[in-house]
């Protein structure tokens, strides 16, 4: 008997988790009925008495069931869809045909004919500004006046860190390059630690070359020019308009400094880097190659603004051209074209004309 009680109680317990499974698969449908119902505009509810009836949504119950779901969402779509400002592709260069007075956007210019000094345009022309790296120019001449060797190897070295903006450099410390190598990426993309090299490996250091680079400014005449370093960083770095077409014209003489600064693109093997390094012309006109630039040197620090020197033949003239302080990126190179397309639409007059901004 007592064998029978325990193989009944054993049955029984087995049971058990079926019988909670059922209910529980049960309840489930229960609840997808429910909601199945409750998708239309009846729900079918139990009362007090055990008895079924359909009872009416309120409007309450829509707003708190699917209705109110989907407002959320349309909110959240959109939160999500913010309006988006999209930036005009025609600027005012663009639009400007050459006809009409010739407006440059920079704060300085001067526009000249390189051979007659006829003045095209001029802005502010006798104002001192800081130059940034259009002090290169003067730096390579500096160099190329000492009739250094071009092929000596010259190592960047800590001293050509820029501690003062901190601007960055893909010429590592131990970097070792030539002479020519050095001026080449100076003029042509900047190169703020070549400049230096090329300075702190003159004859006498770097306070030496300093002194060469101000009496060399004196003997052209450029009475309102100082410098102070020989990359452009320093914002001591000051000169006019009227000062640098004058450094430009002179800087136009050395068939180096034409190469180097108007050259697109060169490639260079160089230390901690497993495959050569492209550099490129800082001169976006220059990369484009659809100008004839005989000399060319771009600037920018905050204090500068950005700045564009050039030598370069429009409608069969040789032409200097001065841009300094410019606010945006585009600037200079909008009003080089600028220049270039007055003088291609006025080509007859600009000769004895004289243009003020």
């Amino acid at each position: 008997m007592r064998k029978f009680t325990l193989i009944y109680l054993a049955f029984m317990l087995a049971l058990t988790p079926v019988a909670s499974l059922a209910a529980s698969k049960q309840k489930q449908k229960n609840v997808a009925s429910n909601a199945k119902v409750s998708n239309a505009k009846y729900t079918l509810n139990k009362n007090v008495t055990g008895k079924y009836k359909l009872t009416k949504h309120s409007p309450s119950a829509k707003l708190k069931g699917s209705k109110l779901n989907a407002s959320r969402k349309s909110n959240m779509h959109v939160k999500l869809r913010k309006p988006v400002y999209v930036q005009p592709t025609e600027t005012f260069e663009d639009l400007y045909d050459g006809n009409g007075p010739l407006q440059l956007a920079s704060a300085k210019a001067l526009v000249i004919n390189q051979y007659t000094g006829e003045v095209i345009y001029e802005k502010n022309t006798k104002e001192v500004t800081p130059i940034a790296s259009v002090t290169k120019l003067m730096t390579a001449m500096v160099v190329l006046d000492a009739k250094l060797p071009m092929d000596e190897v010259l190592y960047i070295s800590e001293d050509d860190i820029d501690y003062l903006k901190g601007t960055r450099s893909r010429l590592s410390v131990g970097t070792a390059l030539t002479r020519a190598e050095l001026l080449r990426l100076a003029l042509m993309s900047s190169e703020n630690r070549a400049a230096s090299a090329l300075a702190h490996n003159y004859p006498g250091g770097i306070d030496a070359f300093l002194r060469a680079m101000n009496r060399k400014a004196t003997s052209l005449g450029m009475r309102s020019t100082k410098f102070y370093d020989a990359t452009g960083l320093d914002s001591n770095n000051v000169s006019t308009a009227e000062d640098l077409v004058k450094m430009v014209k002179t800087a136009y003489l050395y068939d180096e400094i034409r190469q180097e600064s108007t050259t697109a693109s060169q490639e260079m093997s160089l230390l901690n880097h497993d495959y050569p390094v492209n550099f490129v012309n800082t001169n976006a006109l220059v990369r484009a190659g659809e100008w004839m630039i005989g000399l060319s040197k771009t600037g920018y620090i905050s204090e500068a603004g950005r700045c564009l020197v050039m030598q370069a033949e429009i409608s069969g003239q040789s032409l200097i051209i001065i841009l300094l302080d410019a606010a945006g990126k585009s600037t200079r190179i909008g009003d080089a074209n600028r220049v270039r397309k007055w003088v291609e639409n006025n080509k007859t007059e600009v000769l004895g004309e004289h243009v003020s901004g």
